[in-house]
């Protein structure tokens, strides 16, 4: 039997983020500033998925994501995989749940939110209303979808 071929290469320890959404990839890449670890980052877009058709993958070499920064990557790929990954095998393997809230990641929309020109940290608590994942800010209490946080 032959060996199947992998679309992106394996990594020897470190972290991989698996079923992201297919074109939601590079958004967490910006947004979670996976880039900033310092180390190598391999990025598959669009690769087949049996259970979505198409996925996203990223592979961060020697990093390693705890519970609560793993489960902010839930606000855009609620699906996604998580594995910890060490001599090449999975060793930790974890779902995503929303947090209650995130901090310092995303800025307030609201351009009159006491969070701009403050030397405040962003901080946001996460709601689900009607299957849609809301943000509210904990400075100007207003509620903003997700996608409308993502792009401020």
């Amino acid at each position: 039997m032959e060996t199947p071929k992998l679309s992106v290469e394996a990594i020897e320890k470190g972290t991989v983020i698996d079923h992201i959404p297919a074109g939601k990839g590079l958004i967490i890449l910006r947004q979670f500033k996976l880039l900033h670890y310092g180390s190598a980052v391999t990025v598959g877009f669009n690769l087949p998925s049996k259970t979505q058709g198409s996925k996203d993958i990223i592979k961060i070499t020697g990093v390693w994501l705890d519970d609560n920064a793993a489960n902010r990557l839930a606000l855009f790929a609620p699906e996604a995989v998580v594995n910890t990954i060490d001599h090449f095998k999975v060793i930790n393997k974890r779902r995503l749940t929303l947090p209650d809230e995130i901090a310092e990641v995303f800025r307030c929309p609201n351009t009159n939110c006491a969070s701009h020109g403050e030397p405040v940290k962003s901080c946001f608590y996460v709601r689900k209303q009607s299957g849609q994942t809301k943000l509210k800010c904990h400075y100007c209490e207003k509620t903003f979808s997700r996608d409308s946080v993502a792009e401020a």
